[in-house]
């Protein structure tokens, strides 16, 4: 792969960045096939708009606030350079983090229905990363290791694993059967217990090609964190599963 333009246009002098415009690509087109969809899961469209506009943001802030707290020492003291996300630095499992709470908020105020909601939201959240992980190859960051693969990206004149495009390709693969699986569930809760399962499964073998991963001491952090998200989902996994089963006896 070529070496990327992170800039797509200039206006009145500002640059406009691929990274931004592939994300806020994702979250619109996520956002607005939720929407679609919403009848099919017992959510009310209209609900589900106004808690997206709420919602959409804290992703953006949960992401970089991950991201500067485990990176702190590069951040300290330097308030805009904090703030500046337009050359990247977001962590997904911050976004995420920031997504899943502020919807659970808003759905328990709201009486939306959190299960439902939480599984309509999976398959746009597989599409967002989908998209959202090119913004990686305009940075040119996010890369593996070395490879002399004919896909490699070109990193510093070295090719590179092009990880942005293992976990696109995997997210685009999970959108596509999570949307097959919303008229074919079981119980609420279950597609967004397989999407945290399948996602971590991928992210474990992503971060171990990578080069630029946060750390927590020694150990690559996606991959603690993905190895809990799985734990923790397979267990309410069983859980969901076992109480739809008993409301139907």
């Amino acid at each position: 792969m070529p070496v990327p333009n992170p800039v797509a246009f200039t206006i009145f002098g500002l640059n406009i960045m691929w990274y931004g415009i592939l994300i806020a690509t994702g979250v619109m087109l996520g956002c607005g096939i939720a929407i679609k969809r919403a009848p099919r899961l017992g959510v009310d469209p209209d609900k589900l708009f106004t808690a997206l506009l709420i919602a959409i943001p804290t992703p953006v802030i949960g992401a970089r606030a991950y991201y500067v707290i485990i990176e702190r020492s590069d951040y300290a003291g330097d308030f805009h350079k904090i703030i500046n996300i337009r050359e990247g630095g977001l962590a997904i499992h911050g976004g995420l983090i920031g997504a899943f709470l502020a919807a659970f908020i808003v759905t328990k105020l709201w009486k939306m229905g959190t299960l439902n909601t939480f599984d309509l939201a999976a398959p746009s959240i597989a599409l967002g990363q989908a998209i959202g992980r090119w913004g990686n190859y305009f940075n040119s960051e996010a890369h593996g290791g070395p490879t002399d693969l004919p896909w490699a990206v070109n990193i510093n004149g070295v090719g590179c694993h092009p990880t942005f495009l293992y976990e696109s390709i995997w997210c685009f693969l999970l959108f596509i059967f999570l949307s097959y699986m919303i008229g074919r569930r079981k119980f609420a809760g279950q597609l967004i217990c397989l999407y945290g399962i399948l996602y971590s499964i991928e992210r474990i073998f992503v971060e171990s090609l990578r080069t630029d991963s946060l750390m927590i001491s020694p150990l690559k952090q996606a991959q603690v964190i993905s190895i809990t998200i799985i734990i923790v989902c397979l267990v309410l996994y069983f859980v969901f599963s076992r109480r739809a089963a008993a409301n139907r006896e």
